[in-house]
């Protein structure tokens, strides 16, 4: 009995997949597709009403965030701040300054060790048959071309 139902659910779901179709009678292939379309349109709703519920959320963050920011304006106003924002009037009003440095922030200054010697060994020619070289007696190269 439950091997019976197993292999017709097992065929239904074949056939909601469009597989093994062709033994269906015309009045098979109909109610096939009643049920589709009616599948079809209960998903087309969930997504719907998923959709909604998701504006409506945004919504009410649109409002929450134009109440904060009402909230915002009113303190500047009150702290003497002139405030003109560039938003509404499409000027570009808004100016921007550099912050101060502050000492122990979150970036710490790489401290850069100049007289760090650069050579090379003599292993593969002896120096007289090399071309010219740029480095001084110690083999260093000068501070100028680093």
């Amino acid at each position: 009995m439950v091997h019976l139902k197993e292999t017709n659910l097992q065929q239904i779901h074949r056939h909601m997949l469009g597989e093994d179709l062709g033994q269906l009678s015309t009045k098979d292939l109909e109610q096939l597709e009643r049920q589709l379309d009616s599948s079809l349109r209960l998903i087309r709703s969930k997504r719907t009403q998923h959709m909604l519920d998701q504006l409506a959320e945004l919504q009410q963050k649109e409002q929450c965030l134009t109440e904060m920011n009402k909230s915002l304006r009113m303190k500047l106003e009150e702290l003497g701040v002139a405030f003109q924002t560039s938003w509404h009037s499409g000027e570009e009003s808004v100016q921007y300054s550099q912050q101060p440095l502050q000492p122990g922030g979150f970036f710490q200054p790489v401290d850069c060790n100049n007289s760090l010697p650069i050579s090379y060994s003599y292993d593969i020619a002896p120096p007289e048959h090399a071309a010219p070289s740029t480095h001084d007696s110690t083999g260093a190269v000068p501070g100028w071309m680093l």
